[in-house]
């Protein structure tokens, strides 16, 4: 896949097949539209490509706010890539680009910059200053300026849109099955292994303590049964998000224990897919409490990953 920051770099060779919009967590709705872009790029001889934006405008509209986004820039990357995407286009939100109309946006960006043929947009798109471009601007563009135009229908599980919203929605509700089932994958974390507070050796669970990107969405805080990738090999594991109550924690941390492993891992990076939700956060009432729930929580989940539908 080529990438092309601020368009630099891009010379229009092929015509272009493209979408655009933030595509955050790249779910099974954006799935749907990558799929139709690679059928219309094979159909018509065109190449594939998505526009999207980085940083995400709403970081440049209110800076202050605490944005928390379903994919790192590299995660993204990395999905749309998997995904096929031929051509990767990150705009960044300046002052020049957000006061482009709607029509101006079509016009200067999508024909004569990057030479579209074939445009598909999401059920609810709207583009350009003040929202002023949607799918029927694109609809009256489209045979003036010589490309095709389709907006495709949201995918709709149990009777519900998916979107990035909902996405977010289920992690913060720590609703795991259902927001890996509008990603069509498992919600993951990549970071670094840091040095904590190593209470968890002294109790017989030594965890990893990991350093996410800030703008990464932790899912709800409490205990998770997690698939941890670590230097090419997959382990099983329990994950903790919170602010260890028991032992009067006040930082929110991210540790993970892995099953039958004994391994100096600081420094090392380390991703983990979340599974399901063993519990909520919980404060023991002392260490021995939590070493009681520390052992049912093995338990539990040396039985998911036994049991026939873990994978």
């Amino acid at each position: 896949m080529k990438i092309f920051q601020n368009f630099r770099g891009f010379s229009s060779g092929k015509p272009l097949a493209l979408s655009l919009g933030m595509f955050d967590g790249v779910h099974l709705g954006h799935q749907t539209i990558i799929s139709e872009l690679k059928r219309i790029a094979s159909e018509k001889n065109l190449e594939s490509a998505v526009l999207t934006f980085w940083p995400h405008p709403r970081l440049i509209f209110n800076p202050n706010e605490d944005l928390k986004l379903l994919n790192t820039l590299e995660e993204k990357t990395a999905l749309l890539e998997n995904f096929g995407i031929e051509n990767l286009f990150l705009k960044s939100f300046d002052e020049e680009f957000r006061n482009l109309t709607g029509e101006e946006f079509v016009k200067q960006i999508l024909v004569e910059k990057l030479n579209i043929k074939h445009l598909i947009v999401g059920h609810d798109h709207v583009f350009g200053k003040n929202r002023s471009g949607d799918f029927q601007l694109l609809e009256k563009l489209g045979p003036e300026l010589g490309f095709g135009v389709e907006q495709m229908e949201a995918v709709n599980i149990y009777n519900n849109n998916i979107s990035s919203t909902k996405v977010r929605n289920a992690l913060l509700e720590g609703n795991i099955k259902d927001a890996n089932l509008m990603l069509g994958y498992n919600y993951s974390l990549t970071g670094t292994v840091v040095h904590g507070k190593k209470i968890g050796r002294t109790i017989g669970y030594p965890t990893a303590n990991i350093e996410t990107d800030s703008l990464k969405l932790l899912p709800k805080k409490g205990a998770y049964i997690v698939e941890v990738s670590l230097g090419g090999n997959n382990y099983k594991g329990m994950l903790s998000i919170g602010t260890n109550p028991t032992v009067n924690g006040q930082k929110l941390t991210t540790e993970v224990y892995i099953l039958d492993f004994n391994e100096d891992i600081y420094g090392k990076e380390i991703t983990v897919k979340f599974r399901d939700l063993l519990h909520e956060e919980v404060k023991f009432d002392g260490l021995e409490k939590l070493i009681e729930r520390l052992d049912e929580d093995r338990r539990l989940t040396e039985e998911f990953y036994n049991s026939k539908n873990s994978y």
